[in-house]
């Protein structure tokens, strides 16, 4: 009984021993492909040095001050990586025959788009956090205006909010609550600035933006 158990695993095996070699061959070409795609994302963070612009807006430090230091190249350059082991891996599965397996992670890979989305608005919002800082407060600093740090980081505080909630919302993460607090916050802003160009300051902000399309150019 023993024997005739061995001798059909043993056929089984040697049956599918291609498709496991190939697989296997599939996942590791796989490790190679996230490992070089990887790389290449977080060469090219390192490049638009994504990791100094944080650290200019003292992102480590609001971490609820913790003594985690976050690496935000390394980090999406793993995300990168998780996508193509995943994907390959399904690529695997599929060849090996375990269709509920690769079901499941078709499903993960279906999610990942969401995820790089998530991670452009993130990227975008702190070039656009440290940007209007730097405009900020060289503008208003120039014309003596004693609470241009304030503003700055108010600025600063609306993009991430704003970013914040594009990101939540792009990982489907209570959807309709998201859109909800979203559009109420920005007629919030909306509001605050009519009241504030209403109440006088049009001509400061005519002036600012006036310097600031001479500096552009």
């Amino acid at each position: 009984m023993a024997q005739d158990f061995l001798n059909l695993f043993l056929e089984s095996f040697v049956e599918n021993l291609p498709q496991l070699l190939w697989a296997i061959l599939v996942f590791l070409t796989g490790l190679l492909v996230s490992k070089w795609a990887g790389n290449i994302v977080v060469r090219f963070l390192d490049k638009i040095r994504l990791n100094q612009a944080l650290k200019r807006l003292n992102f480590e430090e609001s971490l609820f001050e913790t003594d985690i230091r976050f690496n935000a190249v390394q980090f999406f350059g793993n995300i990168v990586r998780c996508f193509f082991v995943i994907l390959f891996l399904m690529t695997s599965v599929e060849i090996i025959g375990l269709p509920q397996f690769s079901q499941l992670l078709g499903e993960t890979i279906s999610y990942f788009p969401n995820i790089f989305v998530a991670c452009l608005i993130f990227i975008i919002a702190v070039f656009l956090a440290d940007f209007s800082q730097k405009i900020m407060f060289a503008v208003l600093e120039e014309e003596k205006i004693t609470y241009s740090r304030f503003l700055g980081r108010i600025i600063r505080w609306i993009i991430w909010s704003l970013a914040t909630l594009a990101i939540l919302y792009q990982l489907q993460i209570a959807p309709t609550l998201i859109l909800t607090i979203f559009v109420g916050f920005v007629g919030a802003i909306v509001i605050a600035v009519g009241v504030a160009f209403g109440l006088g300051g049009k001509d400061i902000a005519a002036k600012i933006l006036k310097e600031f399309e001479e500096k552009i150019r």
